[in-house]
């Protein structure tokens, strides 16, 4: 018998932090274990405490009587429990942690790592640094960007979008943070029309910027197909992140260089699915935030780029779960001796 037990946390950021469209000061994490016997499986989202109370009045009957060994009919009574809620959103955020703690209990249960029981199809996955928010000040920009560099990561993205007049400064100033060497990456958190994006990927390609995020919001599919039309040659359009469900990554293919998928939005199952779509349309397939989690999934997947790296999510997962793969010279290589994920809460309450 299937248990589902439930845990919010909010950690407070370092500083203030912002992108081109949201601002924020805290984090919030829904953990969520699978128990079946004596084992545990471990889940999680970032969202609103909300997605708890979906996990605990609209899943956990659910799965309770299910066998613990099949993950895919789980989820699939998960998504048809909230239909009436509309399968997208916070409520697939909330089946993707639960999909996520089943998934690491089936592979606990069966004594392997949850990389091996997807198909270990790599030992790492390399990892680009990911923060530069528009709440930091130049100097503090350069300073974290050059940061993950001098440790190894040959790749940072930063935030633009909020100030379109001091987004090229703010560029070049981490450009020349990071030498001439390293990659350079935006996400404007589709805080432009197409035609502003266009305009704005010319100014960002004079540093050497080789991805372009979420120009568009995700939403304007049309958009983003023309974003990368008209985009330097050379330069990604990348978008993904809000996807819960097959169609939604489906409708990007095509619109986009590379897909991006959060495995604490569209979970374990969800980014199977996305990578099979990438496979068909010849795409690669980017994880986006919660990399102590992402990896042990990235490391199965065929069309796997690389994982963000996210200074949220790093100080967060730190913080609360043992277990968490450390950055080797710019990958992350999950330890395949563990069970499951190999992620444990630090301390129960």
């Amino acid at each position: 018998m299937i248990a589902l037990d439930v845990r919010v946390c909010t950690v407070p950021t370092d500083r203030p932090e912002s992108d081109g469209t949201l601002e924020w000061d805290a984090t919030t994490i829904v953990v969520v274990e699978a128990r079946d016997g004596g084992r545990r499986g471990l889940g999680y989202t970032y969202g609103p405490a909300a997605i708890g109370a979906l996990v605990r009045d609209e899943l956990a009957d659910v799965v309770r009587e299910r066998d613990p060994l099949d993950v895919p009919g789980a989820w699939d009574a998960m998504v048809a429990a909230v239909r009436n809620a509309v399968p997208v959103g916070l409520a697939m955020y909330a089946v993707a942690a639960a999909d996520v703690a089943l998934w690491d209990l089936k592979a606990r249960l069966l004594d392997v790592s949850l990389s091996s029981l997807l198909g270990r199809r790599r030992e790492a996955v390399g990892i680009y640094g990911s923060g530069g928010f528009t709440s930091y000040s130049v100097d503090e920009l350069c300073e974290q960007v050059s940061g993950w560099v001098a440790a190894g990561i040959p790749a940072v993205k930063m935030k633009v979008g909020r100030d379109a007049g001091a987004d090229p400064q703010r560029v070049g100033a981490a450009r020349e943070a990071i030498g001439p060497e390293a990659e350079l990456m935006v996400d404007a958190n589709g805080a432009w029309s197409a035609g502003e994006a266009v305009a704005m990927a010319a100014r960002f390609a004079e540093h050497g910027v080789s991805w372009f995020e979420e120009p568009v919001s995700s939403d304007d599919v049309g958009g983003l197909r023309q974003v990368r039309s008209r985009a330097p040659v050379g330069m990604a359009i990348a978008a993904g992140e809000y996807a819960t469900e097959v169609h939604a990554f489906r409708r990007l293919l095509g619109a986009v260089d590379v897909l991006q998928a959060d495995v604490t939005r569209c979970g374990i199952t969800g980014m199977l699915r996305a990578d099979a779509l990438c496979a068909a349309f010849d795409t690669p397939l980017s994880a986006h935030c919660a990399p102590a989690l992402s990896a042990h999934v990235m490391v199965a997947l065929e069309q796997a780029r690389h994982i963000e790296y996210f200074h949220d999510h790093v100080r967060v997962e730190s913080l609360l779960f043992d277990g968490v793969a450390q950055p080797d010279c710019g990958v992350l290589r999950p330890d395949p001796s563990r069970p499951g994920h190999g992620l444990e809460l630090k301390h129960r309450v």
